[in-house]
């Protein structure tokens, strides 16, 4: 704090009374200046050379009446450039991101660099904004070194961690949704599986069924039925959905599925048991939170009963002490 201090003074002295918040505006401008290199660098992608190519024969073919290409190039894509910025450089940490964006329910190939250009953007707006803040606010009172970093750099903070926060909540909200419609996609599949359809056919009817009630878990059971259709080890497809959801219920029937195809043993046997136990498990649930419930109420039991309660009780009585003790002093006078 010694050296803040004195570091307070020295800007003070030479820059005048926002010598600090000038100091501090410079110091995060630089920092900016040195990240724009790193985000127009762009290293070489082999894969370029490969797209103009293709680019260049889908307009000769265009231009010559013979077609269009197979593929189109995404012109939307603003941020390519800035690939290499925004995405991480590390697989792992690639895959991780990829696999949290996929679970709050962001499945474009550029979700991941959307989102830290979201958080990039933000957070250097946001930070703008403090500084701006902290500026007028300097006009009208003084602020030490302490509280000047404090408003400059907590907006920034915010809109960098809102994004996040944010996405957090989503793959929370869509993993909840996952959760309670389950048993019921169990209990259609099962039908149909009796019915005599097939393992596939049953899940694009359930998708078409439950869209209305559960999308996130229709989404789920539609895209295992197009990665099937492609050819994809079932298996693999199986999952893969595990992953994508992230909900042990969904892993466990995973696993259940895979024995049942390994094993050689009846689908529907399987998917008769296992759907007796969601729906046991759902009522469980459902009982473990009607009992929190009292243990959750007695906090604002206690706050707005307990008080309005003593102030009826006691309140008289406290009221005609007070009268007694005011009439014999005045009768004391």
């Amino acid at each position: 704090m010694d050296v803040l201090t004195s570091l307070n003074q020295v800007l003070v002295h030479s820059m005048g009374p926002l010598g600090p918040l000038m100091a501090v505006g410079g110091l995060g401008f630089f920092l900016i200046l040195l990240t724009l290199p790193a985000m127009m660098k762009k290293k070489p992608d082999p894969m370029e050379k490969l797209q103009r190519e293709l680019k260049a024969e889908a307009q000769a073919r265009k231009s010559a009446g013979k077609g269009q290409a197979l593929r189109t190039v995404d012109r939307t894509d603003k941020l390519k450039k800035f690939a290499t910025f925004l995405e991480p450089q590390d697989e792992t940490e690639m895959t991780a991101a990829r696999l949290q964006m996929l679970r709050a329910g962001y499945r474009s190939k550029n979700a991941v660099r959307t989102f830290h250009a979201i958080q990039f953007i933000l957070g250097v707006g946001m930070l703008g904004l403090g500084v701006i803040y902290t500026i007028i606010l300097s006009q009208t009172r003084p602020l030490d070194t302490t509280s000047m970093i404090l408003y400059t750099l907590l907006p920034g903070a915010v809109g960098y961690f809102l994004p996040k926060r944010y996405v957090g909540s989503r793959v929370t909200k869509r993993q909840t949704e996952i959760l309670n419609g389950f048993p019921d996609s169990l209990d259609m599949m099962l039908v149909c599986v009796e019915a005599g359809q097939s393992m596939d056919q049953s899940i694009i009817r359930v998708s078409k069924e439950i869209r209305a009630g559960y999308p996130a878990l229709a989404d789920e059971y539609e895209m295992v039925s197009h990665e099937v259709k492609a050819g994809k080890d079932r298996v693999q497809v199986l999952r893969d959905m595990s992953e994508r959801c992230g909900v042990p219920d969904v892993a466990s029937f995973v696993t259940v599925l895979i024995q049942s195809a390994t094993f050689g043993t009846s689908i529907a046997e399987a998917l008769r048991v296992f759907s007796a136990e969601m729906r046991d498990k759902r009522v469980m649930r459902a009982e473990e939170k009607a009992n929190k419930l009292p243990t959750k109420l007695t906090l604002g039991t206690m706050m707005f009963t307990v008080p309005p309660l003593m102030i009826i009780l006691i309140g008289p009585a406290v009221h005609g002490i007070a009268t007694t003790l005011g009439g014999g002093q005045i009768g004391h006078f």
